[in-house]
């Protein structure tokens, strides 16, 4: 059972606008060590902003690590992480020897994690890569997603996290003159009044971990199931507790991205809209820009920020990375927030609308959803949860 710790606060970042002047604030003013996770790292005009923090952190004697996906960051400048090293800070790249096309289970496991911790006294948890709001090719910027700043006990976890990840991908590699780590004063004073809950998915003790959370905050949920998700496709188990919930007369209501970036998860999750219509889930589009959000919001009192999508890749596959939240004033905040979007940012999805799709466009929903279904199954996973929402 996941555990809450009282004493947080948690500050709700909105975009990379709201993100990056608050984690190069921390970066600039760290006294100890910097701890940084990302999945993609662009050397853009904001990735070129946090470098250039890291290495003049590590100048002045801070211990800075940094771990970023050997996929997601495939093309990361050699002669920046020539500089970047050459400063002292330490880079690491997890799974670096991925063939883009291979399925094979383990590299298929990526770092999709979003995390930085800085003197192991602020934390920052959620869904935004290294990357411009603004560098979003073929799409309208800028990208609209969101984070956390975290302080507060629910840190220890999060400490425990990249410490375990630094050490995991330093053996792997063989780079164990870069295990030893500074032991950090790491501060669990109450900072706020907020519960929270640090909660990883990875491949042995925390299959599940992620997803059961959210399953339990459905099951609970009496008034209200607001998602926010980038790429959803749930597994069998998800939807029919997404279902249960609306038929308990729960208000269920699902934003997810109307505009295509991958058309392999975008049209795969097409095949779910028209039995969640009928159970009476409310289906919105965001069209305004490049969503890339993974948030949720049940009865105005339980949150959750992170980089896990509801998808087969972030459920059964990547490390990823989620707080928790029990608290009225941030789920309300955050829960206005995505009100405001789906009111002017979005569109909604009419079962009737649904009902008329062209051929074609049936054709690619149910295809792309038997892709996934095959690339699971080489995969080694989810041969019954991504069976067809028919066949439930």
């Amino acid at each position: 059972m996941t555990e809450y710790f009282a004493g947080n606060h948690v500050q709700l970042l909105y975009n990379g606008a709201g993100y990056f002047p608050a984690l190069l604030a921390a970066i600039n003013g760290a006294n100890h060590s910097v701890h940084l996770e990302a999945y993609i790292f662009e050397p853009d005009r904001t990735g070129l902003d946090v470098a250039n923090a890291l290495m003049d952190a590590a100048r002045r004697g801070v211990s800075v690590n940094l771990v970023i996906d050997g996929f997601g960051a495939r093309s990361f400048p050699a002669d920046l992480l020539q500089d970047m090293l050459g400063t002292g800070v330490r880079v690491l790249f997890f799974r670096p020897e991925l063939s883009r096309y291979s399925l094979h289970r383990h590299r298929l496991r990526r770092l999709h994690r979003k995390l930085a911790l800085i003197d192991a006294r602020i934390g920052f948890v959620g869904g935004i890569n290294i990357i411009d709001d603004y560098n979003t090719p073929n799409h309208i910027p800028p990208r609209y997603d969101y984070a956390v700043q975290v302080e507060g006990p629910v840190l220890g976890m999060l400490y425990a996290a990249v410490r375990h990840m630094w050490w995991q991908t330093c053996w792997s590699q063989f780079r164990y003159h870069w295990l030893a780590l500074p032991r950090a004063p790491l501060t669990v004073a109450a900072h706020g009044s907020m519960a929270a809950a640090f909660v990883v998915r990875d491949n042995v003790r925390n299959r599940k971990a992620i997803e059961q959370e959210y399953l339990a905050a459905i099951d609970a949920a009496r008034e209200e199931i607001v998602i926010a998700c980038a790429y959803f496709l749930p597994g069998m188990q998800f939807r029919q507790r997404l279902i249960a919930a609306a038929a308990r007369g729960v208000r269920v209501v699902l934003l997810l991205q109307g505009r295509v970036e991958y058309w392999l998860l975008h049209y795969a999750s097409r095949t779910l809209y028209a039995r969640f219509l009928e159970a009476g889930i409310e289906i919105f589009e965001f069209n305004k820009s490049f969503m890339h959000a993974k948030v949720a919001v049940i009865d105005g009192e339980w949150a959750t920020v992170g980089s896990s999508n509801i998808d087969p890749f972030s459920l059964l596959l990547a490390r990823e990375a989620n707080l928790m939240v029990r608290n009225n004033r941030f789920a309300l905040e955050l829960r206005a927030d995505l009100e405001r979007a789906m009111r002017d940012e979005s569109h909604v999805v009419q079962l009737s609308a649904v009902r008329q799709r062209s051929v074609l466009s049936k054709f690619m929903a149910w295809f792309s959803y038997a892709l996934v279904r095959v690339m699971m199954g080489i995969a080694g996973y989810g041969k019954r949860e991504y069976k067809s929402a028919a066949d439930e």
